[in-house]
């Protein structure tokens, strides 16, 4: 897709050319590390311009310093959540809620929605969790010496507590996960016809669940009440889509980088093994170095920023990923270091709109590792096979075959 001209209001030496679609290392890699890629742009400004950094070819501002990051981020007066990323395929305009909306409305949703994904809710829902992740390890430890851990545990693992809590049935797991992998990595033709699709199912379940309630997200969600009234069919749209796109592929992913990294480092992988109290550590320090999504806001009104003339209307990019890598907030920011102190690494966001799930994907990703570490014996990537990496607007991980033969 052609890419946008840069805008009149942008210094020609402030355009770099880079994209987390394009650059290399986003394109789909064979042993690809699309993270280390990415930290380079920390050799240049700290905010430049981007001509191509959306997946429909819109430039963006690119945001380099985590301090930076956080300002926009904080900033909801001046730089806007609202950009309809889904409904965009569809060419409409309506937001994912309540990360697509701006305050005061979105403190009224988020106040909704926060006891679901509470870390009290969270321990509620651990038992089940484990339960997985134990099931799985077993089934696979049991039926041979290797497999292909994003289809053999990563998806079927999370996918399957998030169809818990969205009340749907676990046989549709290839089915969902599908559309989620057509709408965040396929192309200009299967973007919008996932997007199509997971708007009907998720109209169709709010239908079902208004007529036959049950205990789960969605009934919840059309039984809701936000100041006096009750949600309306966009509102209940919003909220289902977004949950249901969040929660299939950014945990799976995350767990699979993180499973690619351990096959690499058999020190750091026998380390966990025969100290699991230093699992939790290390998941904050993956998280730090395989972070998986973007943030984008878009300027409400004209700003100078840090020197970058920002006018109403720009998009500007905070990706996790650049965050992550600064070297001005992490000592060896391209070194991993499972036992790194202080860890505030930006995964999860910041400001108002840091991510609902951020407590339950914790406790996914460490109760993955931990039971994966405890049944499946010392693994690396299996010869002849090379996972393939991509960028994008949420990084992504497949073909990881993992070996222990």
């Amino acid at each position: 897709m052609a890419t946008n001209p840069v805008p009149d209001h942008v210094p020609p030496e402030m355009v770099r050319n880079f994209s987390l679609f394009t650059s290399p290392g986003m394109l789909p890699t064979p042993n690809g590390d699309p993270h280390a890629a990415v930290a380079c742009v920390h050799a240049g400004p700290p905010i430049f311009y981007s001509p191509f950094n959306t997946r429909d070819g819109r430039g963006t501002w690119v945001i380099t310093r985590a301090r930076d990051q956080r300002r926009v981020l904080q900033d909801a007066e001046t730089f806007s959540s609202h950009r309809s990323i889904f409904a965009s395929a569809l060419g409409e305009n309506w937001p994912m809620i309540p990360l697509e909306l701006d305050p005061p409305a979105h403190s009224v949703f988020r106040s909704l929605l926060n006891p679901l994904l509470s870390p009290r809710r969270v321990r509620v829902l651990e038992a089940a969790v484990r339960e997985r992740a134990i099931a799985l390890t077993e089934r696979i430890a049991a039926s041979g010496t290797s497999c292909d851990v994003m289809k053999d545990f990563t998806f079927p693992f999370t996918v399957n507590i998030f169809l818990r809590f969205l009340g749907l049935p676990d046989h549709q797991l290839d089915t969902f996960v599908g559309w989620a992998n057509d709408l965040l990595h396929g192309d200009y033709v299967k973007r919008p016809a996932a997007a199509r699709t997971i708007v009907a199912f998720i109209d169709e379940l709010a239908s079902v669940r208004r007529k036959e309630p049950a205990d789960d997200f969605m009934t919840f969600v059309v039984q809701a009440q936000v100041e006096g009234r009750r949600l309306t069919d966009e509102e209940v749209r919003g909220i289902g889509v977004l949950v249901f796109v969040a929660g299939l592929d950014t945990v799976a992913a995350a767990i699979g980088f993180d499973l690619a990294y351990l096959a690499r480092n058999p020190k750091d992988q026998e380390w966990l093994r025969s100290e699991p109290d230093r699992i939790v550590p290390a998941a904050e320090e993956l998280l730090r170095a395989y972070p998986t999504v973007q943030m984008i806001r878009v300027a409400k009104k004209d700003i100078d920023f840090e020197g970058a003339p920002i006018r109403k209307g720009d998009y500007v990019s905070c990706a996790t990923m650049i965050a992550n890598r600064d070297p001005a907030e992490f000592e060896s920011p391209n070194t991993i270091w499972l036992a790194r102190p202080d860890n505030r690494h930006a995964a999860f966001g910041y400001g108002p709109h840091r991510c609902l799930g951020s407590h339950l994907a914790r406790r996914e990703i460490v109760i993955g590792l931990e039971e994966w570490l405890a049944r499946i014996p010392a693994f690396r990537i299996k010869e002849g096979t090379a996972p393939i990496t991509c960028g994008g607007h949420v990084f992504g991980i497949e073909n990881l075959i993992l070996d222990w033969s």
